[in-house]
This record gives structure tokens, sequence and C-alpha cells, in this order.
């Protein structure tokens, strides 16, 4: 099976490696979820770049501290979902593999460490709706399906 992709991969560019970890994290309700809106505006799920030594889970750790001032507990992992883009603001083109996870639960240990981005909970609709990245949405769509509330 191969792995969602978005962007497009242009001919003759080279492209930086980034590999990304996120989360879904759902309010108690599962009707919300928290997005990360970044100084240019865009909107991302929680988490970031893996960095040096770290695996995906100290890594997202690491990001939900320093993005949110959570902690968390990590459930299902949704998979990888492969981007291509262009970073305006770096001037370089990104390979960015985005492995997704859920959020079971979490607790708010303290203010976030980076204080630039805002947050925000969104329905799920809106939230896909405004999320920059496919791959993003990609993983939203795959928690969404696991979690799909019945009407009576």
């Amino acid at each position: 099976m191969t792995n969602p992709t978005f962007g497009n991969k242009i001919d003759g560019v080279t492209y930086q490696n980034r590999y990304g970890v996120y989360a879904v994290i759902p309010d108690n309700t599962h009707d919300n979820i928290i997005l990360v809106q970044a100084p240019n505006g865009a909107w991302f799920l929680p988490g970031g770049e893996i960095e040096e030594g770290e695996n995906h889970l100290t890594a997202l750790e690491r990001e939900l501290i320093e993005e949110l001032g959570f902690t968390a507990e990590v459930g299902e992992y949704y998979g990888q979902a492969d981007e291509y883009f262009y970073s305006r603001h770096r001037d370089t083109h990104y390979y960015n593999p985005a492995y997704i996870y859920e959020v079971t639960h979490f607790e708010v240990a303290g203010k976030p460490l980076e204080d630039f981005n805002h947050l925000s909970w969104f329905p799920i609709d809106e939230a896909i709706e405004k999320l920059k990245r496919g791959s993003h949405k990609w993983g939203v769509q795959e928690w969404q399906k696991r979690h799909k509330k019945t009407l009576f």
C-alpha cells in the first residue's frame, strides 16, 4: 500500500527532507479538535519536526509541550502521509513525510513554551477546511473514520 501523497513534486527540484509527527487531539466530546496557527496565519495539527535522536513518540511529546503545554497519552497511529511543498519563508522545497497519531487523553501541564502560536478548538469539518497541509487533513479524516458518531 502506498502512502497518500499531497502537493506536487516538481521534476528537477531538490527537496529537503523534513520528517514530522503530528497529533489529532479531540476535546472530551470528540466534537472539536485543537489546531495551532503559526505566525504566518496558517493552521496545522499540533506537532512538528522530528529532531536527531528522537523517535515519533519522544518528538510528539516534546512538540505538544512546546506548542500546547500539554502532556498526552498517544493512541492509534494512522499512518504516513507524504507532502511536497515550498516554503516562501525559508525559500526551500520540502519533502515532508507526516506521521499522524491520535491523542486519547491530555492534560494541561503549563503554558506553551512557544508563545508565538495561536491555539484554537474547531468543529471537525471546520478544522479540516482550515488546515493548510493535505497530509494533516488526511490525518483528521482518518481519525474521523474511526470515531464516527451514530445519529439516531
